[in-house]
């Protein structure tokens, strides 16, 4: 698929249902939280949205990006299932990301923004995951994790240990998440908690409309 073709399919996903009254256009609004989120800097966005005519604060396509409120779509019947839990910093704290990706697209299932890691955060995680696909049959790829295997098994889900293969999809994602944050000198500088979870989740959703 071409790579315009892509985008434009990017932009139609995003609704704007939070607009009410906006000087900005709404295509050029979608174009700031595409932007942004696919691999731009707020002040790179900003910058561009200026060639159009458009005169706007960073704190402004922030909230845009908040407001529009993207995720990944629901509902989905992967076969196999890579999860994996990662370090963010979060300020001067350490918060843990964990994700699930579907091997065969790349795509991101689901993801979320913890403060600590355990088991009881794994369960939960899976919890989740289950309610957003169907994933119950898929057999699902873990590392040496010892929550990630305890909530597998405790959920009766199939899954086998494996650290490549099937598994570089996901650390794949890490490595892109990882490489995206240094724009905010590698944290989320001046974030809560709630906001980076949302961007994260935000960023899933624009990850998967264009790889």
């Amino acid at each position: 698929m071409p790579e315009n073709d892509r985008l434009d399919g990017c932009l139609n996903e995003i609704e704007l249902g939070f607009v009410e009254r906006e000087a900005t256009p709404r295509l050029l609004m979608k174009l700031g939280i595409q932007l942004h989120l696919a691999s731009l800097s707020l002040s790179n966005t900003v910058s561009i949205l200026e060639i159009f005519g458009v005169s706007r604060a960073r704190s402004t396509v922030h909230n845009w990006v908040h407001k529009a409120d993207l995720q990944p779509r629901s509902d989905q019947n992967p076969d196999h299932v890579a999860v994996d839990e990662t370090v963010i910093q979060l300020n001067d704290e350490q918060y843990w990301l964990y994700a699930a990706v579907d091997p065969q697209t790349n795509e991101l299932l689901y993801t979320t923004l913890e403060p600590t890691t355990n088991k009881a955060i794994a369960h939960a995680f899976f919890a989740e995951l289950r309610e957003k696909h169907d994933v119950d049959d898929a057999v699902f790829l873990i590392d040496g994790s010892h929550s990630l295997k305890d909530a597998c098994r405790r959920h009766s889900l199939d899954f086998r240990y494996e650290r490549h293969g099937n598994r570089n999809s996901v650390e794949r994602v890490f490595r892109e998440i990882k490489r995206r944050t240094t724009s905010f000198s590698n944290c989320f500088s001046n974030a809560e908690a709630d906001t980076a979870d949302e961007w994260l989740r935000s960023f899933a959703f624009t990850w998967n409309q264009l790889i």
